[in-house]
């Protein structure tokens, strides 16, 4: 079976990190990724994908990127269901991020988010527009 998802878009907000009872760092976000066709009034409509990314990236996601970043991610589709408060069984579906990549540089950003001399990556990057692009992986994650 395969399940890996690749999308580039940009985080509808800031990260939120958080940390597990067990210390472990977990961040989500929303990542808005633009369909390729647009609406009958002519507008690009675009998809919010809830993200979760888990341990050292989630800490180096979180301080890395912020509101309005491009940015460019791999993963997989997970969905998951509990119940809430009111006893509604809540059903979610999310992309468990493993690999992401630097989109675009400091300077369009405008939010000083990383160094212009960040480390090169020597992976296959398939979002690589610029040399300055980094893939940061974590192979202690549990997926």
């Amino acid at each position: 079976m395969i399940n890996r998802v690749i999308l580039t878009g940009r985080l509808t907000r800031d990260v939120d990190l958080r940390y597990t009872q067990g210390g472990s760092a977990v961040a989500t976000f929303n990542l808005a990724v633009d369909r390729r066709f647009t609406n009958q009034q002519g507008e690009r409509e675009a998809d919010f994908v809830s993200c979760v990314i888990w341990r050292k990236s989630a800490e180096n996601f979180a301080n890395f990127f912020h509101k309005g970043s491009l940015v460019g991610i791999e993963g997989r589709i997970q969905t998951r269901n509990y119940e809430n408060k009111q006893g509604q069984r809540v059903y979610v579906t999310e992309v468990i991020v493993d690999n992401f990549s630097f989109l675009e540089p400091k300077s369009s950003t405008g939010n000083g988010s990383y160094q212009n001399n960040r480390p090169q990556s020597n992976m296959s990057d398939p979002f690589a527009n610029n040399a300055g692009n980094v893939d940061i992986q974590d192979d202690q994650l549990p997926f």
